[in-house]
């Protein structure tokens, strides 16, 4: 049976092993094998908490989101890089991409889907749980041909005022 390789990742301010509880709730057969890997973020100075220091995966200027908040996508690639040398060393291992699952919670979801949409290969899914688009529309057009093929799930989200389904 070819390995599954779900990368977990999680929200702001949170923990990689404080999420670990989340895979006793799958339950398939299809799981059985399955190598999780739950990693924590780099502790940051985060703007929107008034530059606490916390674990952040990118730098969150503005909370709630809204069409024309402001959003560091340097620091959202940064940290899709950190994301896809997970992914590139889990296949370099011998996992088929097509195994590969990334899921997100809030940030980790928002970063989940800017990870699996400009990653250069078709991966096996993407998961986002309370996540947002955290790149502007000129990153959208950046997106891989490949990246496109990635069944995952359907989320409506708000871009200046039209409504986009991936």
């Amino acid at each position: 049976m070819a390995r599954t390789f779900i990368l977990w990742l999680h929200g702001l301010g949170d923990s990689g092993p404080a999420n670990e509880p989340i895979q006793t709730q799958f339950k398939s057969s299809e799981l059985s094998n399955a190598s999780w890997l739950f990693p924590s973020a780099p502790f940051n100075p985060v703007t929107c908490n008034n530059g606490a220091v916390m674990r952040s995966w990118f730098d969150v200027p503005e909370l709630p989101f809204k069409v024309g908040s402001p959003i560091d996508e340097s620091s959202v690639l940064e940290a899709v890089k950190n994301v896809h040398a997970i992914i590139d060393q889990e296949i370099a291992e011998g996992t088929n991409p097509e195994n590969v699952f990334i899921c997100g919670l809030s940030q980790g979801g928002a970063l989940t889907l800017a990870s699996v949409l400009l990653y250069p290969k078709t991966l096996g899914g993407g998961a986002v749980l309370s996540g947002w688009v955290p790149f502007t529309s000129s990153i959208i057009s950046q997106f891989p041909e490949e990246a496109k093929k990635v069944p995952h799930l359907c989320f409506l989200i708000n871009i200046d005022k039209s409504f986009l389904c991936f």
